[in-house]
């Protein structure tokens, strides 16, 4: 693929250490506003990078508990503006009285997972508990995290996005997102995973695992998270609560099996 046909990058000009004279052509990933419009109320904007983001919005009303299916939402639109994007969606009747209800938690919120909910008890959504029917062979695992980097073509130029991507149970990854932000890129797979039949396999996450990366996941009903670098005291509460496998420091020839081990061979 040709560098200029990669949504999400811009080209600037760097100095190096070595040589403070002469600047050379360089690429940076484009993080951009990207507001998540239902029925023509702005509920959230994240900032991201501006590729996938139908999927983006997708994964965003599964994993947040908006929608319980994809056909809940009638129509979804992706339109520039002079600030940043809109994404507009068209949620039905039902869900969208629901979300009024609960739209104030989430007021102001940037990506932390907690900016503008205004009482604590409103953080931790309830998840229902994930059945056990997923088995992973972890010598498998070597195998997706090499493959990772295949699903960051703008990571892979700027060093600096995150991806989020499926493992079947044979260590193949089947399809993966990116994005300057873990959370977005984790909600970009989960909206392609909704669309799909990937049902059999875990997530790879290239990040650390927050409480928010293991509810996004438990919420979607993925039972096994693997996470590349280390997991949260918050994330692990959650993923034993929740019946999620967490994997932590994800890397060839190792991983730190956190809760419920009896999935994985």
């Amino acid at each position: 693929m040709n560098e200029i046909e990669i949504v999400g990058l811009q080209k600037t000009q760097v100095w190096q250490r070595s040589d403070l004279a002469q600047s050379q052509a360089d690429w940076l990933a484009e993080e951009v506003p990207v507001a998540l419009v239902y029925n023509g109320i702005s509920h959230v904007v994240m900032m991201a990078t501006p590729k996938d983001l139908e999927a983006f919005a997708l994964g965003f009303s599964l994993s947040e508990g908006i929608i319980d299916a994809p056909n809940e939402i009638f129509g979804l639109d992706v339109v520039p503006n002079c600030n940043g994007i809109e994404v507009q969606i068209e949620l039905s009747s039902r869900r969208f009285m629901a979300l009024k209800e609960q739209r104030r938690a989430l007021a102001g919120r940037t990506g932390c997972g907690v900016c503008g909910v205004e009482q604590l008890d409103q953080i931790g959504k309830p998840v229902t508990p994930l059945p056990f029917t997923q088995t992973f062979e972890l010598a498998n695992l070597d195998r997706a995290l090499g493959q990772l980097k295949d699903f960051q073509p703008v990571g892979q130029r700027t060093g600096c996005t995150h991806a989020a991507a499926w493992i079947q149970p044979n260590g193949e990854l089947t399809g993966g997102s990116e994005d300057v932000g873990r959370h977005v890129a984790l909600d970009k797979l989960l909206g392609y995973r909704s669309q799909t039949h990937w049902n059999q396999g875990a997530v790879l996450v290239s990040s650390r695992a927050s409480y928010e990366m293991v509810q996004k996941s438990a919420m979607c009903g993925v039972e096994i998270l693997f996470a590349v670098s280390a997991a949260t005291r918050l994330a692990v509460d959650v993923a034993e609560r929740c019946n999620l496998t967490l994997v932590g420091f994800s890397k060839p020839g190792r991983a730190t099996i956190y809760t419920h081990p009896q999935r994985l061979i």
